[in-house]
């Protein structure tokens, strides 16, 4: 089952982001389902899966109807939900249903057998109550002290650009702390000295700098916390 799953996962991944060209994509968007392009792509993704599982007779079927569902998949993506939907829900619906698909191909082979008892279990709630509480929580604990300062930020970056970069580098700290490599920490935060303090310093945003500098350090504080008693309540499970 194992290499099955690989095999298949492999053919996708080749298809989609390998075998298909820069070319290929503006054909599909230019001349939509006349594209020849379209129907290359799905030959490629049938080509690519015939020979990773050996052309063997019992996968030749299945490997035609699962081609066929990647074209109607790709239809309704990139073609008539395009310009509808958002550009990156668009994508991540197209991956969804195609690997929807790969998971029936591969439970026509090995019916799957979940054993819900490993995964609804203590240690995976106390992981998602941990990554929570890095993300979402921490960022509004550390909302509700910054505004103590009543400092004006400037209106001209990205909206909410820098909650989403503080739940990135509480995720990539407490990810150093499990795997014990707290050197990483040491790390990131010498690159967001370098990228977002180097350039306040230049342009001499004194209370700017000390403003981020003090809601760096309780996001990394908070990510270590979490970190931390994560681990050490896991040891008690």
């Amino acid at each position: 089952m194992g290499e099955l799953i690989l095999k298949v996962i492999l053919a996708h991944l080749l298809g989609d982001f390998v075998f298909q060209t820069q070319t290929m994509v503006d054909g599909i968007e230019n001349k939509k389902i006349k594209s020849k392009y379209l129907y290359l792509h799905v030959l490629i993704h049938l080509t690519l899966l015939l020979t990773l599982t050996g052309f063997e007779k019992q996968y030749i079927f299945p490997a035609i109807l699962l081609s066929i569902s990647h074209l109607v998949i790709d239809i309704l993506t990139k073609i008539i939900l395009k310009n509808k939907i958002n550009h990156l829900i668009n994508f991540l619906l197209d991956q969804l249903l195609h690997f929807s698909t790969i998971a029936v191909f591969i439970n026509y082979f090995h019916e799957y057998n979940i054993a819900y008892k490993s995964i609804f279990n203590p240690e995976n709630y106390l992981l998602i109550i941990a990554l929570v509480g890095i993300t979402f929580f921490s960022s509004v604990v550390i909302k509700k002290i910054m505004e103590i300062f009543n400092y004006p930020l400037p209106n001209d970056g990205i909206e909410d650009a820098g909650k989403y970069i503080g739940m990135l580098e509480r995720l990539f700290i407490f990810t150093f702390i499990i795997a014990d490599f707290w050197e990483g920490i040491g790390f990131l935060l010498a690159a967001k000295s370098i990228f977002r303090f180097g350039d306040l310093k230049e342009h001499k945003e004194i209370k700017l700098t000390e403003y981020i500098l003090i809601g760096t350090l309780i996001s990394f504080g908070l990510a270590m916390l979490i970190g931390q008693m994560y681990l050490k309540t896991k040891n008690l499970l």
